[in-house]
């Protein structure tokens, strides 16, 4: 809901246990996959202990206390704790934590199972086809649990590669509806003039996206934190939103977003002030040289998203009137994640990452020793590592005190922006352009990851 509180899906209810090692979900009764099998506790106990906490990205952490699901009934699931996991209800959200049915997953390897491209759900729209690099159609469920809905006949998902040709889909109404930032952002402002459109930044709270500028702490120059802390003065973050963004974000002064409940401003501040940057570098041992270069520094990138290109021109600009020379680097999709996170081939980087609804579901990433995992994406490519700070994460992760696990957030925020691992650059406000002949977008924090069942097209649409 608005306030970020789980609501009532596919179970029905739920019930913590006083020691907070035990949550019991009742199931809502009569639920069929797509295949005409009943949903049942089996789906839940497969999915949690086999795809969840194995595969997710983020559930190794999020289910890492979670030991096993009973089902005493197959309408009944009961997860077991080893320790209380206060995350564990805001990460079991449809958008976080999709349920398989297991009787077309167990015994086969899931990363290989054909119903990964052909989905078997229990959703309001089932899947009909995929057409590789055109589209993809879903028809409506008739046998959905929430009866009456969804009220569209069917969902066509189309892929438009190139930007210009989306924006002009939207302004043509061939496209009804598109989430996470479907348009240019140069387009923004203009579409919003066309009254045949609908633009809006809700719905991301959820996620609660930010943009970071990442260091490699293991670098000989990035490991000191003064030369990080000189680097976070030199960046005019405004100017960033207004040249490279055209605008939209809000200044970051933390990982976590200042709309977040467990948001502090009480955090080391980094105001944009190039003769602070000088002075600490002065003081780091990083004179300016004869050509008034005091060192270079690569910058890595993806370089297919126009706005990504800005920031890093913009980050060269502004960290050359320090006498600091960035010296840009970019790649396709595989290279980057390989140089970032297997071979850590990096000096500095900056990208999207989402604290989420629970921060120690998203930030632990970033922040944690043990997210240093070679390999895998997304996760502590700085390879920055603080004992002190690992236990204020531990705390949030179980410690269900509210008053405890705020405290523990405040702290964990004056940790990160003291030590510098990454600097939170700007909080994202991701856009959704719909026709305005659509109805029913919801306004909830998790608004872009809806089923789309209350969604309807008036006549003229």
């Amino acid at each position: 809901d608005k306030d970020m509180n789980p609501q009532p899906s596919l179970a029905l209810s739920w019930e913590t246990s006083a020691d907070g090692l035990s949550v019991r979900f009742n199931l809502r009764p009569n639920v069929k996959w797509h295949d005409g099998e009943p949903f049942t506790s089996q789906d839940i106990r497969y999915s949690a202990l086999e795809l969840w906490k194995k595969l997710h990205p983020r559930g190794r952490t999020t289910f890492a206390n979670l030991v096993d699901v009973e089902t005493p009934d197959p309408l009944t699931a009961i997860f077991k704790l080893s320790q209380p996991s206060p995350i564990l209800l805001s990460a079991l959200s449809a958008a976080e934590s999709q349920v398989l049915p297991a009787h077309l997953y167990q015994g086969s390897d899931p990363l290989k199972n054909p119903h990964n491209i052909a989905p078997i759900g229990t959703g309001p729209f089932r899947f009909v086809t995929w057409r590789r690099g055109e589209f993809i159609e879903l028809a409506r469920n008739e046998n959905y649990w929430d009866q009456g809905k969804p009220y569209l006949d069917k969902l066509i998902f189309r892929l438009i590669p190139d930007d210009a040709s989306r924006a002009a889909a939207f302004e043509t109404g061939e496209v009804k509806y598109g989430p996470f930032d479907p348009v240019p952002l140069a387009d923004i402002a203009r579409l919003k003039k066309n009254p045949a459109l609908k633009i809006t930044s809700e719905g991301y709270n959820w996620l609660s996206p930010f943009f970071t500028f990442e260091f490699n702490t293991q670098d000989p120059i990035l490991r000191e934190v003064n030369v990080r802390q000189a680097l976070a003065y030199a960046i005019d973050r405004q100017g960033l939103i207004d040249s490279a963004w055209y605008g939209i974000g809000k200044v970051a002064t933390s990982p976590i977003p200042h709309y977040q409940k467990y948001f502090t401003n009480d955090v080391p501040h980094y105001p944009y002030d190039a003769k602070k940057a000088e002075q600490l570098l002065d003081a780091a041992g990083y004179p300016r040289g004869a050509n008034g270069e005091r060192f270079s520094l690569f910058f890595d990138y993806e370089g297919n998203n126009e706005s990504l290109q800005n920031t890093a021109e913009f980050l060269r600009q502004n960290l050359k009137q320090i006498g600091v020379t960035l010296k840009l680097r970019t790649q396709d999709t595989p290279t980057y994640y390989r140089r970032i996170y297997t071979d850590y081939d990096f000096q500095t980087r900056a990208g999207q990452f989402s604290a989420m609804i629970d921060p120690a579901m998203g930030l632990y990433r970033l922040y944690g020793t043990d997210s240093i995992v070679k390999g895998v994406p997304n996760t502590n490519g700085a390879r920055y590592s603080n004992p002190a700070l690992d236990a204020i994460i531990k705390t949030t992760q179980t410690d269900t005190n509210p008053a405890n696990r705020l405290k523990a957030f405040h702290e964990w925020q004056r940790i990160a922006m003291t030590d510098l691992p990454n600097l939170p650059l700007f909080e994202l406000q991701r856009q959704t352009v719909y026709s305005s002949h659509l109805h029913g977008i919801s306004d909830t924090p998790d608004q872009t990851f809806n089923s789309l069942k209350n969604v309807w097209l008036d006549k003229e649409g």
